[in-house]
């Protein structure tokens, strides 16, 4: 089975699949592949990339940004101590969520789910996030969601 893909080593555009095998979750194919130009062996891991679609508030649909999620929450950490290894697990995770909601998500759940899992990881992650998702007008915001806490 020849498929297209450019070696690392010599750059030859085709390579040969010479072991195909699911990962243990299921969600990429591990290849195992050989150049017949230079006889070298490498790795590929395939997985599927199913759009994910956000519906606004507005009612537009757009892509999901990856990119934005973590940068909001990066900003609700923002002077916590949190390295950066957790926040990706964490921002992942979060992810991993959502997508389990179907491929066109509304941005209420995606705000609710961020939330939820930072009520669980960092209260004062959990109320910078807060204030800027649920639009907080004025202290009496805050001393809400606190007693909520």
């Amino acid at each position: 089975m020849t498929l297209y893909m450019v070696c690392p080593y010599c750059n030859k555009e085709e390579t040969n699949v010479i072991d195909s095998r699911k990962n243990t979750e299921g969600s990429s194919i591990r290849r195992r592949r050989e150049c017949p130009k230079c006889d070298l062996r490498f790795t590929t891991y395939e997985k599927a990339d199913i759009g994910l679609m956000v519906q606004k508030r507005s009612g537009e649909i757009q892509e999901f940004d990856y990119e934005k999620l973590y940068k909001g929450i990066e900003n609700a950490f923002g002077g916590l101590d949190i390295n950066d290894k957790k926040l990706k697990t964490l921002v992942d995770n979060i992810h991993n969520e959502i997508k389990t909601n179907g491929n066109k998500v509304k941005t209420e759940i995606i705000g609710e789910t961020v939330l939820i899992n930072l009520k669980e990881t960092n209260k004062v992650a959990y109320l910078r996030f807060a204030s800027v998702y649920k639009e907080f007008s004025d202290a009496s915001d805050f001393e809400k969601e606190v007693a909520e806490l």
